[in-house]
């Protein structure tokens, strides 16, 4: 392999979150009087740091979404996640793959720690990611489409940034990717392919991607 480090973005990556949390988060949005399809969440939101919708709404209506927004849109997909998450087909075969390799990997997110959390005991993926793996946009100023998670991701690992490979399924993930000068997998299970066409390479299956990672035989 010619990565010293595969980083896993975690929604829609390792847990099929994105479905749940964007369902949730337009309909909250909604109810607060800022009409939101799930569509328009998908493209708005999907990948980004909660930082994002609040400016975003702020930024269109001039009105700024309540204080408790965050906790109270976090316990309603937390309860959501506790009935309905599961692991993205594939993401265990591919977490094995890599422990038994040895190869060092870690997830940068833009959901919080106590979102990844959940989402991996949920899924039962915590049992790949101590503490040492796990990155949040909580960790630094400016999440995704700013490179400064990926890039905090890899000095902690001890990784420079052009040995890295991030794994992202969002438009604003590749772009971070990217300005951190990382190879960046765009995986296309829920997003159209054109809009990650800034990835080094596609895919479209999470089980395709052990075979992409064992390096080429002699």
């Amino acid at each position: 392999m010619r990565y010293d480090l595969v980083i896993f973005d975690n929604d829609g990556v390792l847990v099929d979150s994105e479905p749940i949390s964007n369902r949730l988060l337009a309909a909250y949005l909604t109810e607060l009087g800022h009409p939101t399809s799930y569509d328009d969440s998908i493209r708005d939101y999907m990948g980004s740091a909660m930082h994002r919708v609040h400016d975003l709404v702020e930024e269109r209506t001039g009105r700024r979404l309540p204080a408790d927004f965050d906790d109270v849109f976090h316990a309603r997909v937390f309860a959501a996640f506790e009935r309905e998450l599961k692991p993205v087909v594939g993401a265990t075969d591919v977490l094995e793959k890599l422990a038994a390799d040895g190869m060092p990997y870690c997830v940068a997110s833009s959901g919080s720690h106590e979102r990844i959390r959940v989402g991996h005991r949920t899924t039962g993926l915590d049992r790949w990611f101590d503490d040492e793996r796990v990155f949040s946009s909580q960790d630094v100023g400016r999440g995704k489409p700013a490179p400064d998670l990926f890039l905090y991701a890899a000095a902690r690992m001890g990784v420079t940034p052009e040995r890295c490979l991030v794994v992202e399924d969002s438009p604003l993930g590749v772009q971070a990717a990217v300005a951190a000068g990382m190879d960046v997998y765009g995986f296309t299970a829920m997003t159209p392919a054109g809009k990650l066409g800034a990835a080094t390479r596609l895919f479209g299956d999470m089980r395709e991607l052990t075979a992409l990672l064992s390096p080429p035989r002699s």
